[in-house]
């Protein structure tokens, strides 16, 4: 059903599995490197969230050689706690349902304040399955089973049909 680089073989019947990023459509049949996928992306990504930090208390050490004062500096802390968490629980959610596109687009400045709550909701995602995995998955399992509702076909004459 699918090629050595996890993307879908054209076939034509019924629906196909959604790539995932990172993934392709080995999260269908956890096949072609799926597991190493899952370790690297876990790596990468906690990689990332611990970078980000170093960047983050480097910038935290500028604003104070800069000495601009103490309520900046906790203004500043409290500002990235707070946007990571509500970035944490929008990307969490994300992997569970389809984020609505306007609220996206609204909180679009918030989520890339708020990276680190980001790459780490996808860093603790990853340790179980490959982000977004189970909504593709009930998705696609949804649309197989409309599909093969579709095609079944009925057996017999409905006039022969007994009545009670």
């Amino acid at each position: 059903m699918s090629t050595e680089t996890g993307t879908p073989t054209p076939t034509h019947d019924g629906p196909q599995p959604e790539p995932l990023r990172f993934f392709g459509t080995t999260w269908l049949n956890h096949d072609n490197g799926y597991t190493a996928r899952r370790v690297a992306v876990a790596a990468g990504s906690l990689a990332a969230a611990v970078a980000a930090c170093v960047v983050l208390r480097l910038a935290y050490q500028g604003l104070q050689i800069a000495a601009i004062g103490g309520f900046v500096s906790l203004l500043m802390i409290v500002m990235f706690a707070v946007c990571s968490a509500m970035a944490f629980r929008h990307t969490w959610d994300g992997f569970t349902r389809r984020p609505d596109p306007d609220r996206q687009a609204s909180l679009r400045g918030l989520l890339s304040i708020g990276f680190v709550g980001s790459l780490l909701a996808y860093f603790f995602r990853s340790l179980t399955e490959a982000p977004g995995e189970k909504l593709h998955r009930a998705e696609y399992e949804a649309a197989r089973k409309q599909h093969e509702k579709r095609t079944t076909r009925r057996s017999g004459s409905p006039s022969r049909k007994r009545r009670a």
